[in-house]
């Protein structure tokens, strides 16, 4: 039997990997600047996490949600102290399109509306209504495309005004930071003036974090730049540094009720095991810091290089725009230069999302081989 050929695959087999660095088969090492997308939170086999994972699979690796499981309850204390998010609940799933399906079917019981609003180069998942919230119509299949959604473009004001004052919207969903989009984020006053029109007319304002929590940004969460209090926050990706494990922080103001979600594998002892390993190394290693240091030290490195025309993003999410297509850029990084990179739906950007314990001196390795090839483009 032969794989369901979706992805376009680099001609490299990792076969372990260790912090910031992934190994193959002939024992080459990488530098990894991309996180399997962002996913790497606390680095590769990190010694605490494997001890930890370890212990918990010979204990008891799994059950389902109909009985107690305390790692929950631990989680969300946990979760609460790191983010100061004090006025939600948590409902645990496994992806991060998983969280934003089940954050939007939230919206809709809430609310009782049906419409979603989402933004152009938006990016929420691949399951039924993330998907249709995603703008990319090449994903999005006829079953899909019944359900109701308008795009707008990203920072306008004054659409969401009017689409809003219809009444029929149950949620306004937005990565604070559009990842895949290409690291593009709207102004403070454009996430303050959404969460005012979403409480004007009986919407729910759904943070997409799925990429841009768990610190990756320097803050816990993006939007808290902005001083702004979302109904429902996604999660995904860098909250199980690879266990696969996603969420929804719930506002205490919407009510649950038996059945209202649901999940087979959600929040099971494993992932919360995971999570909550990566919350300790997060506050153990003080990697909030640790982003915040070398995000600047990397901005000002890149700053003194003229090929790059734009650096987008914060933290440890990152996007370098060249005024030429990185495509061929990206693979002398990786096959020559041994480093992982990543794009967007911008062709221009070169996506940086590594581990948040990356250090500057990994900074310069990185600087040294892009300008090296960067010089190689000019021949």
């Amino acid at each position: 039997m032969s794989l369901f050929n979706v992805y376009p695959l680099f001609d490299i087999t990792p076969v372990k990997a260790k912090d910031v660095y992934v190994y193959d088969e002939n024992g080459t090492q990488y530098l990894d600047l991309y996180g399997g997308h962002a996913v790497i939170s606390i680095g590769h086999s990190h010694p605490t996490y494997v001890e930890k994972l370890q212990k918990q699979v010979a204990t008891l690796g799994f059950y389902s949600n109909s009985i107690q499981n305390p790692l929950q309850e631990a989680l969300a204390e946990k979760l609460t102290k790191l983010s100061k998010c004090e006025s939600y609940e948590l409902f645990l799933c496994n992806s991060g399109a998983e969280a934003n399906e089940n954050a939007i079917k939230l919206a809709s019981f809430h609310t009782g509306k049906h419409k979603i609003v989402a933004f152009k180069n938006s990016f929420h998942g691949r399951t039924s209504a993330a998907v249709v919230a995603t703008d990319n119509p090449k994903i999005v299949a006829p079953v899909n495309a019944q359900q109701a959604v308008e795009f707008i473009e990203f920072g306008d004001v004054n659409a969401l005004t009017d689409i809003l004052a219809k009444g029929d919207v149950c949620a306004v969903i937005t990565e604070i930071i559009q990842g895949v989009g290409g690291l593009d984020e709207a102004t403070t006053e454009f996430y303050k003036t959404a969460e005012t029109l979403c409480q004007k007319f009986g919407s729910l304002l759904i943070a997409d974090e799925v990429q841009s929590g768990f610190g990756r940004t320097g803050d816990f969460f993006a939007f808290q730049k902005h001083g702004i209090e979302p109904d429902i926050i996604s999660m995904a990706k860098g909250m199980g540094n690879g266990f696969p494990i996603g969420g929804i922080l719930i506002h205490h103001k919407i009510k649950a009720s038996f059945g209202l979600l649901g999940t087979t594998f959600g929040g099971n002892h494993l992932a919360c095991t995971a999570s909550l390993c990566v919350l300790e190394t997060i506050e153990n290693e003080n990697l909030l810091q640790n982003v915040e240091e070398v995000s600047s030290y990397f901005i000002n490195k890149t700053n003194h290089i003229s090929e790059i025309k734009n650096i987008k993003g914060r933290g440890l999410m990152l996007g370098l725009e060249f005024d030429f297509p990185i495509a061929e850029l990206r693979k002398d990084l990786i096959y020559n230069h041994h480093i992982f990179t990543g794009s967007s739906k911008n062709p221009n950007l070169l996506r940086i999302l590594p581990s948040l314990t990356l250090k500057k001196e990994h900074v310069d390795v990185f600087i040294d081989a892009l300008t090296k090839a960067l010089e190689l483009q000019k021949v």
